[in-house]
């Protein structure tokens, strides 16, 4: 192999680095939003209530989205391939703890750590890998986000399985290291490449391009924008599960039809990132809120079939909007500041995340029905859709 023309944008290395980077990408999304699918095994296990698993799930979006978009910030200077050793580390101490664990509070910390872990190993590498690229910067970013719409599909389910075979401390062993796994797998490969600018910003220097983007429109309505745009799902998933088996599916197959927005979403990642190359990631981008929209609406009726169309059409919303968002924000703001950006519109979504699972759950418990709860979700949806728009009508 030519190594000179392997180590250059759009190169061998640059693909190697995205499948290595999508193969981690599987866990990053997966596992935090399978927390409908933990509530009634860990409620069971720890003799906790629902509703308080729902704090200490909050908690771990939180954890997910601020804590990791914090380090994306003040880790910009910092090796990525070290920032990723340190989640396998975490994620590897985790993975048995649920051995040492008797309470509600000692679980929430290992939620935190495990959202702080996995969201950290998203920015990091949703951030590396569109540097490597050029000319198929949006068909790669599609890879990576590819693996992450696979492991909505897939790993919901394979904690459901794993739970129920094994129980919840080895089921969470055993998922646990195989994620710890990926992970070294990406701090072997998923590096910045040596032709980028890097940036040499100092914490003060961080905290006053923090101030000068808080400062300035565009950011505050993007800020807002993205944080609405992904929080609908992280409603979704906390009643979806029970709303499905509601409509008439079985629980398995419940589980499965939550799985299948991911599944939908493995597509439009891909074909997403090619629209957006060819269309421009902005046009791209809207088009996928407005199929969120519309798969929202549709929830509020009845029927399997019509649930189907549903189910496709958020999935097929989420996939565009998850791979679109990085490059449309990459685009607006200095590339320098890669893991930064990436840091901080990943952190806007924790703000509505810490708000969403107990939202969700309670609009089900104390109205004895679903439809505040989807009223909720297409709210959510809807407003992000006009930030975003508003946003980005100047760029």
């Amino acid at each position: 192999m030519d190594t000179e023309s392997a180590a250059r944008p759009d190169g061998t290395r640059s693909w190697i680095v995205a499948v290595v980077g999508a193969v981690a990408m599987v866990f990053t999304f997966g596992t935090p939003m399978s927390y409908g699918i933990f509530r009634d095994p860990f409620s069971d296990a720890f003799g906790a209530s629902p509703i308080s698993l729902s704090v200490a799930f909050a908690i771990m979006l939180f954890a997910f989205y601020i804590g990791s978009g914090l380090v994306g910030v003040f880790g910009v200077r910092a090796p990525a391939r070290a920032l990723l050793f340190v989640c396998t580390l975490a994620l590897a101490c985790l993975a048995p703890s649920l051995y040492l664990v008797d309470s509600v509070v000692a679980l929430t910390v290992v939620f935190v750590v495990l959202g702080l872990a996995l969201g950290t190993g998203f920015v990091v590498i949703a951030s590396v890998v569109p540097r490597w690229f050029e000319v198929r910067r949006g068909t790669a970013t599609g890879l990576i986000f590819a693996g992450n719409g696979f492991g909505l599909f897939v790993v919901p389910p394979t904690w459901q399985y794993a739970l129920a075979e094994f129980g919840v401390r080895r089921g969470f062993l055993v998922v646990t290291t195989v994620t710890a796994f990926t992970f070294l797998l990406a701090t072997a490969v998923c590096e910045r490449p040596a032709w980028v600018e890097r940036s040499s910003a100092s914490a003060e220097e961080l905290l006053e391009w923090l101030g000068r983007l808080a400062g300035t429109r565009t950011f505050r309505l993007l800020f807002v924008g993205m944080a609405l745009s992904f929080a609908w799902y992280q409603l979704l998933a906390a009643f979806a599960v029970d709303l499905f088996a509601y409509r008439g599916l079985t629980q398995t197959g419940a589980s499965v039809a939550f799985g299948l927005i991911g599944g939908v979403s493995i597509v439009s990642r891909i074909s997403g990132g090619y629209l957006g190359d060819l269309v421009g990631t902005r046009s791209a981008f809207l088009a996928s809120l407005v199929c969120v929209n519309f798969g929202v609406v549709l929830l509020f009726f009845p029927g399997v079939p019509t649930m189907l169309v549903a189910v496709f059409l958020l999935g097929l919303g989420l996939g565009g909007s998850a791979t679109l968002y990085i490059p449309l924000v990459m685009n607006i703001y200095a590339s320098e500041m890669d893991t930064a950006i990436v840091g901080v519109f990943t952190g806007s979504g924790g703000i509505a995340a810490l708000a969403m699972p107990p939202l969700g759950t309670a609009s089900v418990a104390y109205t004895d029905g679903f439809t505040v709860a989807i009223g909720l979700t297409l709210a959510t949806i809807a407003c992000g859709t006009w930030a975003v728009t508003a946003g980005t009508s100047g760029t």
